[in-house]
């Protein structure tokens, strides 16, 4: 494995821990299908969470949320329904919403900062 993926690894599992620790029950992990990727589905409540995991180390590269676009955020909406299309057979579709955790790590690895932002898109 490269070190980015190493990075985005670490950076998942640490912000899987932090969503953990407030309750969230994950659902899927790194979820693909031919359109791309989603890093964390989890459950809060009765609510589906969809989870982009942006991890940066050191300053260089900007901040983890810096990092998203637009585009990258319609695809994760893309992905979502997807994913949802799949699993609601009878299909009343639950509610959602695309979160964003972002983990800024040190250049020596140390974690800095983990930045939950929620609801960046919802139904």
């Amino acid at each position: 494995m490269d070190a980015r993926r190493r990075l985005g690894a670490a950076g998942e599992s640490l912000a899987l821990e932090h969503l953990r620790s407030r309750g969230y029950e994950l659902v899927e992990a790194n979820w693909r299908c031919r359109y791309g990727e989603l890093d964390l589905v989890m459950r809060q409540g009765e609510t589906v969470v969809f989870v982009e995991v942006r991890t940066r180390r050191g300053e260089a590269a900007g901040s983890p949320e810096e990092s998203l676009t637009r585009a990258k955020l319609e695809r994760l909406g893309s992905l979502a329904q997807l994913w949802l299309s799949e699993r609601c057979e009878d299909g009343a579709e639950p509610d959602w919403r695309i979160d964003v955790v972002a983990v800024h790590i040190s250049s020596s690895g140390r974690l800095l900062e983990i930045n939950h932002l929620e609801g960046i898109a919802t139904t």
